[in-house]
């Protein structure tokens, strides 16, 4: 008997008729003799649709308002669920993340989990029943509620799997595993059987989609085994571990991550005097802005050009920052681009291979692709460029690398 956590995004709850496919498949392993906790997220458009409600009272909605108003969308499907599997005969109990006690810090929109009570989990698993929880949120130490920004139900996911000791966490979702890239972007995308937690966590803070980096972060943390699942179609999925074995006989790379939500801005002129990077990313910092890459170019008269990336959404905010940064230290200007992406190639394989990143800068050479920033690590190589190339440079280093699936290949 395992105790497993699955977790159902939006679009696998988005209707009745889908939470009721979704009570029949946790009843095929409660059947099966497994102990179940159900993290479910809002309907799928439910959020989107509660935060334009918020917009059309401010263009900026109070943080903490928005989080009371956003967190009911997972009370309505823990319930509808819950009904479902009632209906079925399986004894089930919903709760929200206030009730069972998600612990989080005060960070609204995008808190992070601190801790989580699970004996009231443990007493009804104990009893019997399949509990639902909501995701994407919890509750600050004054009782606030908190959500944990988008795709925060996969990290409620691996939490609550963490704090329970769980045999696997399986993550449902619209695709049935993780690929080499996006299937919609190179149509020879593979599905991967295996991928290691740091792979893993490279191409979700990259870019890809299918997990959110906290979630990868904290099974990996907690060797939470965590299996990417598609909800309404059998197969294996892929499994995300420890194990790197396996791994170094597959490709180098393991896989292409890309990020449209990408905005630049860059500083030029300013003394280089020792201090300056902190002086100009403090206060980006202190407003809750994350900086991603990073280049610093000194010139010959002793003044710097700083340019770091931030996520478009952060990028009007940064701006204004950093306009009032250049008036106190006497920068020339400030300019700034949205129209940018980051592209990534991700592989443990990396580490005992030379010449990985050459052979990604002559696939975009041959394209013609400009390259503007590059930054790297033990097992990613990452580099900006304009984002009308996107897609031309992901299917290119795609097939660089190897990745593409042969010809006549189910996958």
């Amino acid at each position: 008997m395992a105790l497993i956590v699955q977790k159902f995004g939006g679009t696998s709850v988005g209707t009745v008729e889908r939470i009721e496919q979704v009570a029949e498949k946790v009843k095929k392993f409660r059947d099966a003799g497994d102990d179940i906790v159900v993290v479910v997220s809002a309907m799928s458009g439910e959020t989107n649709r509660l935060i334009d409600l918020a917009k059309q009272i401010s263009e900026q909605p109070v943080p903490r308002e928005l989080d009371v108003m956003v967190s009911t969308g997972e009370q309505v499907t823990i319930a509808l669920l819950a009904m479902a599997l009632i209906k079925r005969g399986v004894p089930a109990v919903s709760y929200t993340g206030n009730q069972v006690r998600i612990l989080t810090d005060s960070a609204f929109t995008k808190a992070r989990i601190l801790q989580i009570d699970s004996q009231r989990i443990q007493r009804d698993l104990k009893a019997g029943r399949v509990v639902v929880v909501a995701g994407f949120q919890g509750v600050d130490e004054k009782g606030n509620i908190t959500t944990l920004g988008r795709g925060g139900s996969d990290t409620t996911g691996v939490a609550l799997a963490a704090a329970l000791k769980a045999d696997e966490c399986q993550i449902y979702t619209d695709v049935d595993g993780v690929y080499t890239t996006d299937p919609r972007v190179v149509a020879k995308a593979q599905r991967l059987d295996k991928i290691t937690f740091e792979e893993m966590l490279e191409m979700a803070s990259l870019g890809s989609k299918v997990l959110q980096i906290r979630a990868v972060e904290f099974a990996g943390k907690y060797s939470v085994p965590l299996r990417v699942l598609h909800s309404f179609q059998e197969g294996p999925g892929t499994l995300i571990t420890l194990d790197e074995e396996e791994s170094m006989e597959q490709p180098i790379i393991s896989g292409i991550a890309f990020n449209r939500d990408e905005a630049k801005l860059t500083i030029r002129g300013v003394p280089d005097t020792p201090g300056v990077a902190f002086k100009i990313l403090g206060p980006i910092s202190a407003a809750n802005v994350e900086v991603d890459m990073i280049v610093q170019n000194v010139a010959h008269d002793n003044t710097t050009d700083f340019t770091f990336t931030v996520h478009r959404n952060d990028y009007n905010n940064a701006l204004k920052i950093l306009n009032a940064i250049a008036q106190q230290m006497g920068a020339r200007e400030v300019i700034g681009d949205t129209d940018i992406a980051k592209v990534s190639i991700v592989g443990v394989g990396m580490r005992s291979h030379a010449g990985v990143a050459s052979r990604m800068f002559e696939a975009l050479a041959k394209e013609n692709i400009n390259i503007q920033m590059i930054s790297t690590s033990e097992i990613k190589v990452s580099v900006v460029i304009e984002e009308k190339y996107l897609e031309l440079a992901v299917r290119a280093l795609h097939t660089a690398f190897e990745l593409d699936a042969p010809a006549g290949s189910a996958e």
